[in-house]
């Protein structure tokens, strides 16, 4: 199987999104790549202390090896034994401002050979928003676009992917969503070769218009202490997320991947408390009993 169209287009995007967030901050990023001793290695961009991101992080990595991580072998028994590579680009944008929202996005694709045998093969990516203060038009417009992107190959696909997003990024010790989800997929490989990498190209195409958006429209929103100690705060969810639940965190340390560029998801600055409620009637109370609840933003003749 030839993959190199997928390898072009992934570092591409890695480069269009990397040139959109730095017109939009007015800080350069940190280009750093790296190699793997097994086989590969791939690009860490990392913006720190920027104008409008506290913390950006944008990885490319394409990784290749004989034997599979357990993460991958238990799920896939039928790829074990064979030689495999992933690629990939995953990014997560830690905004300054409280009133944007964190961001995560990642299109990935994977492939096991052997000589005489059907190559095993598969897409996964999708993107999901994670507000501090919500706001419906935003939430609105970022379902919108997910669900725009997916439109051409099936009107199934966006309820399908919002569904696998809300149960994926789901805190269950919490027993909260992580955000106002977005959409998600994996193991995708039911389109075909050629359409499938079609859907993740759309899918990684549409990013920079369902964030930067309510990047440029929340930026400039006036905040204080109790904002930012609010951010602080529901980060650590994020945190709580990323090490006990995330399977692409799993699958790059089990696959001896690059620990810096796997945890540049982190934010910069969290914090915990003990039982912590936040105060009935408001803004922050709102976060919970508006927003993060698994809600269909697009039900709403209005919005769609």
């Amino acid at each position: 199987m030839n993959s190199n169209a997928i390898f072009d287009y992934l570092q591409g995007l890695q480069s269009r999104i990397v040139e959109s967030i730095e017109l939009v901050d007015g800080k350069r990023f940190l280009h750093d790549s790296w190699q793997r001793a097994e086989g590969g290695g791939g690009t860490s961009c990392m913006l720190e202390e920027g104008n409008v991101f506290e913390r950006a992080g944008i990885g490319f990595s394409h990784v290749l090896g004989n034997k599979l991580p357990p993460s991958a072998s238990l799920a896939h028994p039928e790829a074990a034994g064979r030689s495999w590579q992933a690629m990939g680009v995953s990014l997560v944008f830690h905004p300054r401002n409280p009133y944007v929202p964190t961001v995560h996005m990642n299109v990935r694709f994977f492939v096991a050979e052997k000589a005489g045998e059907e190559p095993i093969w598969w897409f996964g990516g999708g993107m999901d928003l994670t507000p501090y203060y919500g706001f419906e038009e935003d939430a609105v417009h970022f379902h919108r676009t997910c669900r725009d992107a997916l439109h051409p190959f099936g009107h199934h696909y966006y309820p399908q992917f919002k569904k696998e997003c809300d149960e994926y990024f789901y805190l269950k010790h919490r027993q909260e969503p992580r955000g106002i989800g977005g959409i998600f997929f994996d193991d995708f490989n039911g389109l075909g070769l050629e359409q499938s990498f079609a859907l993740q190209r759309s899918v990684g195409d549409a990013f920079i218009n369902a964030y930067l958006p309510i990047v440029q429209r929340r930026k400039d929103t006036p905040y204080g202490e109790r904002e930012r100690d609010f951010q602080a705060y529901r980060r650590g969810r994020y945190v709580e997320f990323n090490l006990v639940y995330d399977r692409g965190t799993l699958f790059g340390l089990q696959s001896n991947g690059r620990t810096e560029s796997i945890l540049l998801s982190m934010p910069p600055v969290v914090k915990w408390r003990y039982d912590w409620k936040p105060e009935a009637g408001s803004a922050e109370a709102r976060l919970y009993s508006d927003f993060i609840t698994g809600r269909d933003w697009l039900t709403d003749k209005q919005s769609v």
